[in-house]
């Protein structure tokens, strides 16, 4: 097991207002924004703080999956092996919301429901 294994490794906003998130962000936080395109169309947004990546946003109207879910922020554990984790995850009572997918560049993503009903993102880091 890593160092970083079942550590908070990424944090990103889901909205639906892209531009008014960025600014209200900006302008209380200070950041500023690198954008890279997203596989299947969209732009992921990384919030930049002088060098320093801070985490995420992305416009949920590019995600056809996200149609129904409200605007929310999202934490992404680190793990080991993602494919292990979810599957020891489903045997403790976890649900897959959706199955472990690549993401070039940054790694294997899953999103599950814990047992009480929260989501979680894991990460396996490229």
């Amino acid at each position: 097991m890593t160092d970083t294994h079942g550590t908070i490794h990424w944090t990103e906003l889901a909205t639906r207002d892209i531009e008014t998130a960025k600014a209200f962000y900006a302008d209380a936080c200070g950041w500023t924004y690198a954008e890279m395109p997203m596989e299947g169309g969209g732009t992921y947004h990384c919030a930049m703080l002088g060098e320093q990546m801070i985490c995420g946003l992305f416009d949920m109207k590019d995600e056809p999956l996200m149609a129904d879910v409200p605007p929310h922020w999202a934490t992404y554990l680190a793990v080991d092996d993602i494919d292990a984790t979810c599957a020891d995850a489903v045997k403790h009572g976890a649900t897959v919301v959706r199955a472990p997918w690549d993401v070039p560049e940054v790694g294997r993503v899953a999103i599950l429901m814990d047992p009480a009903g929260a989501t979680i993102g894991l990460m396996t880091p490229s």
